[in-house]
């Protein structure tokens, strides 16, 4: 399949790990952005492959891990109300809030529906117009224009039963925040290809210029990740924090205008708090107050939420690459995806997730084997 075999060549791969080997003199830690990049390192044995003396650091870049509890606590709340069809991506139903899930409030009777698009949950309101509708939106850049759209969409077309629950959060203020960390060991990232396929890349070179750190945009297949390496670990050497585009086949330096556009016109930025990191300053996107009476948390008035984390359960630490997910105590026996602790074992690009996937037969470091269950890049 073009674009997806030849981005898996294992010889490819070979000669892109040779030249990183041949490159690196002195350790260096690197941060990949995104949820889905960590799982393919995970997958195919990439860190393990990797010269020791190139670190990779697992980032916060999941949206469904790092959605607050206080949200996920709301959506509860307003998904259990007998008039309310609550509408959200697979992803979100079994994400732990204080004590049950969305699965749990749909087996007690709620109308909790799955759906593929937030413009399914649109027609939803149309066809039931005697009921509140209610879509789940989360994430990051790459999934707030269609939900801008469908928000956009319901004020055209005068549907007044729906509504949006918002928590959409920002990329470059996460970065901004990791580096200014005191316990930051960052050297360099692996910026998300497709959240910058919407916003561009005009925000980075900043951020790379006042921390001296190179921004390497990246793609998600192996041969994506081990190039977007190859060029991180050269600027490093080099002594140069510049931001390079190595996603070139998706990515523009403008993004996307007609989407800018929409979320410009729809949201309006904010300070946005992230489970397990804290609030973040403009990091995140609220509905602006053209659209504010799609805001479900403004429709529904939901106070009086009381959050509370399991004792056990570490994932903010992953959530901050301070620690690696199998260092946690709960990992694999108190914490699995039938049972999680936290967001991060449960969502497709959470990192306990896949290290539960990919290494957790394993029995020796990372870096001294090869799982028996990953097969590295081939």
């Amino acid at each position: 399949m073009k674009y997806i075999d030849e981005f898996q060549n294992p010889e490819l791969a070979r000669r892109l790990l040779d030249d990183i080997h041949a490159t690196v003199t002195r350790p260096w830690a690197l941060m990949e952005v995104c949820g889905g990049q960590t799982h393919t390192i995970i997958r195919h044995g990439i860190d393990q492959l990797l010269p020791e003396q190139v670190e990779l650091i697992h980032g916060p870049g999941c949206p469904v891990c790092v959605t607050p509890l206080e949200v996920i606590d709301k959506a509860l709340e307003i998904a259990s109300r007998p008039d309310v069809v609550f509408c959200s991506f697979g992803d979100m139903l079994r994400v732990p809030g204080t004590g049950r899930d969305l699965f749990q409030v749909r087996s007690e009777g709620g109308d909790v529906r799955v759906v593929y698009s937030p413009l399914d949950a649109l027609r939803i309101a149309q066809e039931n117009p005697g009921r509140e509708v209610v879509f789940f939106g989360i994430g990051f850049e790459t999934t707030a224009p269609p939900n801008a759209m469908t928000v956009y969409q319901a004020r055209k077309l005068g549907i007044r039963n729906f509504s949006l629950l918002v928590s959409h959060v920002r990329v470059p203020p996460a970065i901004e925040a990791i580096m200014r960390s005191p316990s930051c060991r960052v050297q360099g990232f692996l910026a998300a290809g497709h959240v910058c396929s919407v916003m561009g890349m005009g925000e980075y070179p900043e951020l790379a210029a006042r921390h001296r750190v190179p921004i390497v945009v990246t793609g998600f297949e192996p041969l994506d990740i081990l190039e977007g390496v190859r060029r991180a670990v050269r600027q490093l050497e080099r002594g140069e924090h510049t931001v390079d585009n190595a996603y070139a086949r998706a990515v523009r330096p403008e993004g996307n205008p007609a989407a800018l556009a929409m979320l410009e016109d729809v949201f309006e930025v904010t300070d946005r708090a992230w489970r397990g990191i804290g609030v973040i300053p403009d990091s995140g996107w609220r509905l602006s107050s053209r659209y504010r009476e799609y805001d479900a948390e403004h429709r529904f008035s939901v106070t009086g939420i009381n959050t509370l984390e399991p004792a056990e359960c570490r994932s903010g630490e992953v959530l901050q690459g301070l620690l690696k997910p199998h260092e946690c105590e709960a990992f694999g026996t108190l914490c699995t995806p039938r049972s999680p602790l936290g967001a991060t074992m449960v969502s497709s690009e959470g990192a306990c997730a896949a290290y539960y996937l990919y290494r957790r037969l394993e029995l020796t470091p990372a870096r001294t084997a090869v799982s028996p269950e990953a097969s590295p890049v081939a």
